[in-house]
């Protein structure tokens, strides 16, 4: 893997206010706190590929010289057509699908854990399909923030639409860390060393 190559980091969320601090809009979430932390003009500007996009450099290599190079995008559609905006950027930026990495929120995880993967099923994520469907293969990274099973008997459809509640804002911005502290470190050192450091943690 060429290591001076470009990543493509896309956090999966629906558009607009009304979903904004919904469970599902949790990997747009995660791009916004990288934002935040390495200043990409302060906010993503707006892309013909149907997203908000910048341009960081992620962290420091050994010696002092800038990360890697990593676009950071949130796509401005629904969930369900994100693979037309992932594509169109890979395309626009030259990134090829195992440098691509899709932050997005898990069901099948418990709150507040994180994992990583590369391919694999998408769960019956609606994002993930798009992506997939539209790049024609599953062989790119994901960083999964987990959020856990609804209570009782609620739909999960519903679950990830409504917005997080007022004990897991609390826990929020620990969460929001986390996800993005794991995405740099699977940018600078690899799916191995990273899963390993986030996959040990309980």
């Amino acid at each position: 893997m060429d290591a001076n190559g470009t990543w493509l980091v896309v956090g999966l969320g629906n558009p607009g206010p009304r979903y904004a601090g919904n469970r599902h809009n949790v990997g747009a979430m995660v791009v916004d706190e990288l934002v935040t932390r390495h200043g990409a003009g302060s906010k993503l500007r707006s892309h013909k590929a149907r997203a908000a996009v910048g341009e960081v450099r992620v962290g420091t290599l050994p010696g002092g010289a800038p990360g890697p190079r990593a676009v950071l995008a949130v796509p401005s559609c629904y969930m369900n057509e994100s693979g037309g905006p992932v594509k169109a950027l890979a395309k626009f930026y030259s990134v090829e699908p195992e440098r691509i990495v899709v932050v997005h929120d898990e069901l099948d995880i418990p709150a507040g854990a994180i994992r990583l993967k590369s391919g694999g099923g998408e769960g019956g994520h609606n994002g993930l399909r798009s992506i997939s469907s539209a790049l024609g293969t599953k062989d790119y990274l994901r960083v999964r923030v987990g959020i856990g099973r609804p209570p009782g008997r609620m739909d999960p459809a519903d679950f990830v639409l409504r917005d997080f509640s007022v004990t897991e804002r609390k826990e929020l911005p620990f969460l929001l860390s986390d996800a993005a502290d794991a995405t740099e470190q699977l940018l600078a050192d690899g799916l191995l060393a990273t899963q390993q450091r986030w996959h040990s943690l309980a």
